[in-house]
């Protein structure tokens, strides 16, 4: 006896045309007839043609007569779609998507042919997103190839759909083309590489199919509003990894020479030597995001026991725009800031690890304060980005033009404000002093975990404790916390543990709500969209200056500075839960704790 055929293609396929949408929404109540009609006598040019149904409605932008005030948008439209046939909505989060293995469920013709995509893969099931939830011929066709998988169907935006497909078949296919090209990745730069008889191709860079995937690469981390992407060699193949609001993601893995070519590619883009695998280099690339900003990014590479990493640093162009209350300093802390950076002379200095946001707070501020009659410049290693408004130089170790000696050129250019990217040792903190001893504005950064420790920082590099006291304004510790998308934060009750922890060891009576995060489909389904910093800053008062001596009590500091108004990261970051800006386990995550016995 033969195999029953499928429940799903015995019933009537329907293939969701214009008329038949815009009827079934004029009977449910969703747009009214003269609007169904207007659309559908509007002539159509042949690129509309090949729009999704309700595509060409949300383009439209009609009222939406089931909610005052509103269109109905494309979003709108497809949650209708999904409920109209009992189908769940898919949010296609392609940072979530592993692409090698949605692109072998099926080809890119059968795809495109029935409008569907492979969007998660298991060892037992197969999620298959589709705008026509009507048609189920194709499930009998592909249910023959998944080898006793079950499929799963949902529903998709189309608009994200139709690009989605595009994407991902076609960074697949490059990707293959390119390893097909016989590309072998280099002997010297992997310590495990076996030894191969014969003589070794190099990896093609400028193959059409490499500059394919960096093209791919870099325009899908701008939309993806990555802030660094890693490139990184494992044993046999290669890792691609975006930061994004602070956390990697694991995007895409590379066949190992595939990886090396992509390397070798953005190497050549960066002016970097691309033979050269045995040293650290760094280069830089000004390229343009699809929306025709342009972007600066700065490239490092790695030698590592199976080839060369590469880290891409993304510069935001609108960080240069961004008013202090955006970048979360607000209140006191900036009242504090505006005080310190509106002074004539003295040393200001920003503290926190890598990644903090310290950059960011340096060039907005020094944005700010760069005008017709002010002289600034920076010496920076590198220079993170070009801004015209500054007289920007860079250290160059290999003759000998530190930050110390930069410094030292510096201060015969007549300057205003001097911004030093960081002060390391005691050479560069005593030049440091030194300019603003003479009547300049100095701002630098310092790795440490507070504010007040940054003092005891300065007395270990040997720094003189009356040096301190005459020419330090005040210290400021910073930390990025991840933001909460306006869009799906939903408000619930204080965890009354959590926020005890959160202000641990100070008292404070918990906000009546707070927020926490949702997913949605403008914040990827993460919850947060953006960050924000939280600040700590010290002013060094008289009481401040008294205390400091070579053997200066950072705890008694810390305790007389709170006193006098200073707000520790994990207070400053409680204010923003009470605002709903952020989180209570954001702000644990970042912010130190503080022992205050």
């Amino acid at each position: 006896m033969s195999n029953p055929i499928p429940f799903q293609v015995q019933q009537e396929e329907r293939l969701l045309d214009l008329r038949g949408t815009l009827a079934d929404l004029v009977e449910q109540g969703y747009v009214g007839q003269r609007d169904a009609e207007d659309i559908l006598i509007a002539p159509q040019s042949s690129q509309q043609l090949k729009l999704h149904p309700l595509e060409i409605i949300a383009d439209r932008e009609i009222v939406n007569r089931k909610a005052e005030g509103q269109n109905l948008e494309l979003e709108t439209l497809t949650q209708w779609l999904c409920d109209t046939s009992a189908h769940d909505y898919w949010r296609i989060n392609p940072l979530e998507v592993n692409v090698n293995t949605v692109t072998e469920v099926m080809s890119y013709a059968f795809a495109q042919r029935h409008n569907i995509l492979a969007v998660k893969v298991s060892d037992d099931e197969v999620v298959i997103a589709s705008a026509q939830p009507f048609m189920y011929q194709w499930e009998n066709m592909l249910t023959q190839t998944l080898r006793g998988r079950r499929i799963k169907r949902v529903v998709a935006n189309p608009a994200e759909l139709s690009r989605y497909m595009l994407e991902f078949y076609s960074i697949s296919k490059s990707v293959a083309k390119a390893g097909e090209e016989g590309l072998e990745s280099s002997a010297v730069a992997n310590f495990e590489q076996m030894l191969e008889l014969g003589e070794l191709a190099a990896p093609d860079a400028n193959d059409a199919h490499v500059v394919n995937v960096v093209d791919w690469l870099l325009q899908f981390a701008f939309d993806q509003r990555a802030s660094d992407i890693h490139i990184e060699p494992r044993r046999d193949k290669g890792m691609v990894r975006f930061r994004i609001d602070g956390i990697l993601h694991h995007v895409y893995e590379l066949p190992a020479a595939v990886n090396a070519a992509v390397v070798s590619r953005l190497k050549i883009l960066a002016r970097m030597d691309v033979a050269e695998k045995r040293r650290p280099q760094d280069g830089r690339v000004k390229t343009k995001s699809p929306l025709g900003v342009e972007i600066e990014l700065r490239i490092s590479t790695l030698p590592t026991a199976f080839g060369e990493k590469m880290v891409l640093r993304i510069f935001d162009p609108d960080v240069l725009l961004r008013s202090f209350s955006e970048l979360g300093l607000i209140g006191e802390d900036y009242r504090r800031w505006k005080s310190m950076s509106g002074a004539a002379n003295g040393i200001i200095l920003v503290t926190g690890p890598t990644g903090s946001g310290k950059t960011t707070t340096l060039y907005s501020t020094l944005k700010q304060l760069a005008t017709d009659d002010v002289n600034v410049c920076t010496i920076e290693d590198p220079i993170e980005m070009v801004e015209p408004a500054f007289n920007q130089m860079q250290v160059q170790h290999k003759i000998e033009v530190g930050f110390a000696s930069g410094i030292r050129a510096l201060m015969r250019q007549d300057p205003d404000i001097i911004m030093i990217g960081e002060i390391r040792d005691l050479e560069t903190a005593d030049m440091a002093i030194q300019a603003a001893l003479t009547g300049h504005l100095v701002i630098s950064t310092l790795h440490t975990n507070d504010a007040p420790t940054a003092i005891s920082r300065l007395l270990d590099l040997g720094v003189a404790a009356h040096m301190i006291k005459a020419t330090v304004l005040g210290i400021a510790a910073q930390r990025l916390v991840r933001t909460l998308c306006e869009e799906c934060k939903i408000s619930k009750d204080v965890d009354v543990e959590a926020w005890n922890l959160l202000m641990k060891p100070f008292r404070a009576k918990p906000p009546t709500k707070i927020y926490e995060p949702v997913g949605c489909l403008e914040c990827r389904n993460t919850g947060y969209q953006g960050r924000i910093g939280i600040y700590e800053m010290l002013m060094l008062d008289d009481d401040v200056k008294a205390m400091i001596s070579k053997d200066a009590d950072v705890d008694a500091i810390r305790v007389h500075a709170l006193k006098n108004g200073m707000r520790t990261l994990r207070l400053s970051g409680a204010q923003k839960v009470g605002a709903g800006i952020t989180t209570i386990a954001e702000v644990l995550r970042v912010a130190p704790s503080m022992d205050m016995s």
